[in-house]
């Protein structure tokens, strides 16, 4: 006996549209993934999509109509509810723009909540283009299969960070200097935390001391050598989302 295809295909593209979903409810696709769907996914009437909208989960929805510059689906069944998403920040000075890049898209991937772009003193581009980096935000979420995305933050310059702080979020502090172990740190704190990490050359000495002053901020050690700021983001939060997060259970 032929066994039935699993419905839908695993191959099935896979979309965060502003619509909010509900079985039977129509949803128009236009302009860039539009294109997406028709140029470079090839769908066709009745194929499969997987739609997400960042409230209520992960749906199956059909291809009801192909049109030049539009796609219309029709939603079916709620596959998943939306995750539910550590609650951790990750506040990182903004790098080199392919570098930043990396940050957004490896920090989506790793299941961050927030993202919180930094302006330091030492840092190379004070300036992000929302537009772009929600995009890559998007496609990343889309590519690992989150049912949520990242709250994604206006940059904001150290000392303001540092003096809105909230009292009940931990601040764990990648210092180049030193600092407790980020394993035994985190391994060690439970609830609401963010990870700081600094630009391609590293805080200045006044920062440094503004940031270890903060009552909130917990300078942890990323191990023995000095990591470009890209690499430290990624490094510590996995680390987290392996000993705190959603990785071990």
């Amino acid at each position: 006996m032929i066994a039935t295809p699993a419905w839908p295909p695993r191959s099935a593209p896979r979309l965060f549209v502003g619509d909010v979903l509900a079985p039977g409810v129509p949803v128009t696709i236009g302009e860039g993934q539009a294109h997406y769907l028709a140029r470079v996914m090839r769908v066709a009437t009745g194929d499969a999509v997987i739609l997400c909208d960042d409230a209520t989960g992960e749906w199956a929805a059909t291809v009801s109509a192909v049109a030049k510059r539009e796609i219309t689906l029709t939603v079916r069944d709620r596959l998943r509810l939306r995750e539910q998403v550590p609650d951790f920040t990750l506040c990182a000075a903004l790098l080199k723009k392919p570098n930043f890049d990396l940050v957004l898209e490896k920090g989506t991937e790793l299941g961050v909540r927030r993202l919180q772009p930094v302006v330091t003193r030492r840092c190379v581009a004070d300036k992000l283009n929302a537009e772009r980096a929600r995009a890559i935000v998007t496609e990343a979420a889309e590519q690992c299969a989150r049912t949520a995305l990242p709250q994604l933050a206006e940059p904001v310059k150290l000392d303001a960070l540092l003096r809105d702080w909230p009292g009940d979020r931990a601040l764990f502090f990648a210092d180049e200097t030193g600092g407790a172990p980020a394993a035994t740190a985190f391994t060690a704190h439970a609830g609401p935390a963010a990870l700081l990490v600094g630009p391609e050359g590293g805080f200045d000495d006044a920062e440094r001391a503004a940031i270890r002053a903060h009552p909130q901020a917990r300078a942890i050690s990323l191990g023995p050598r000095i990591l470009r700021g890209e690499t430290a983001a990624i490094a510590a939060t996995a680390l987290w989302m392996g000993l705190a997060g959603d990785w071990h259970k």
